[in-house]
């Protein structure tokens, strides 16, 4: 995941500003949570998770691990050996291979087939899968509700997973799956008509008669990417989301505002969600089942 810094703070106290206001506290009593991936150089949000546990008063710090793929099982037994080690952030390419190395995952996690946070529980590591929420809690804010309503949904990979799980979890009418790995996306509509019956099916480009267009892929993060769906075919009241972060406003979302649709782009995902994986590292959140 990647944060602006200070966005996760702001967001809390509903104030303008940026970084940590208190100071990181590191000693003998440190807890350390890593954030694994490969690469790793792209990620932002060891400042800004590290940040709300200082401005919390809570003595810990998230800090970046460059893990190969080959390496993770070897690194994964090194961490469970650490004690100041009580929970892991997992980004790609790892999310699914840390799913199998979890003694137990939510259903979200399993219905995405991937986690994107770890914690400790005993001497195992329990799994869940934050992007959908973090995707979810970012278009409420822009006062958007799913709940009844048709929605498209563009990329199956690992977080788009589990924003489809969510996106149903919260009442969608039903869910449309479109993505260009065929395989994955038919993969995902079984899981997810497992748990929501009926309601996940194929879908294509074209978003018309959708009221949620979400875009999951990173398209629009390089310039002269496609754009994940037909904006010409947009329509006033509908709403689109997106999950690129750079650049600030992803051209689909430029496309949406042209024709007048509510949007969030990126970053309202990522300042949602840095709260909620902060408050699960630090405990003041559980893992449910």
């Amino acid at each position: 995941m990647v944060v602006s810094d200070g966005a996760a703070n702001r967001r809390r106290k509903g104030e303008k500003g940026s970084g940590m206001t208190q100071m990181l506290r590191i000693d003998g009593e440190t807890l350390v949570f890593p954030i694994i991936g490969h690469p790793i150089g792209q990620v932002k949000s060891p400042a800004s998770l590290s940040g709300i546990m200082a401005d919390r008063g809570f003595n810990g710090m998230v800090v970046p691990i460059h893990v190969l793929p080959g390496d993770l099982p070897g690194w994964l037994a090194q961490a469970r050996a650490m004690q100041n080690c009580p929970g892991i952030v997992v980004t790609v390419p790892h999310k699914g291979a840390c799913l199998d190395a979890c003694a137990r995952v939510t259903d979200r996690a399993r219905a995405s087939g991937a986690v994107n946070i770890m914690i400790r529980e005993g001497g195992d590591w329990i799994g869940d899968a934050t992007d959908g929420q973090g995707y979810m809690d970012g278009i409420a804010a822009e006062g958007f509700d799913v709940a009844a309503k048709p929605a498209l949904l563009v990329g199956t990979g690992g977080a788009g997973s589990a924003i489809a799980y969510e996106i149903l979890a919260r009442g969608a009418s039903e869910l449309a799956l479109h993505d260009i790995d065929t395989a994955r996306r038919d993969a995902l509509i079984a899981r997810l008509n497992d748990r929501f019956p009926g309601k996940a099916r194929v879908g294509g480009t074209d978003p018309r008669g959708f009221a949620l267009v979400a875009n999951a892929t990173p398209l629009g993060m390089r310039e002269g990417d496609p754009l994940p769906v037909q904006t010409d075919l947009l329509e006033p009241g509908q709403f689109v989301a997106d999950v690129v972060t750079r650049p600030a406003i992803p051209p689909l979302i430029a496309a949406a505002r042209a024709k007048g649709c509510g949007t969030m782009p990126g970053s309202g995902m990522f300042d949602a969600q840095a709260v909620l994986l902060a408050e699960l590292l630090m405990g003041v959140r559980k893992i449910a089942p």
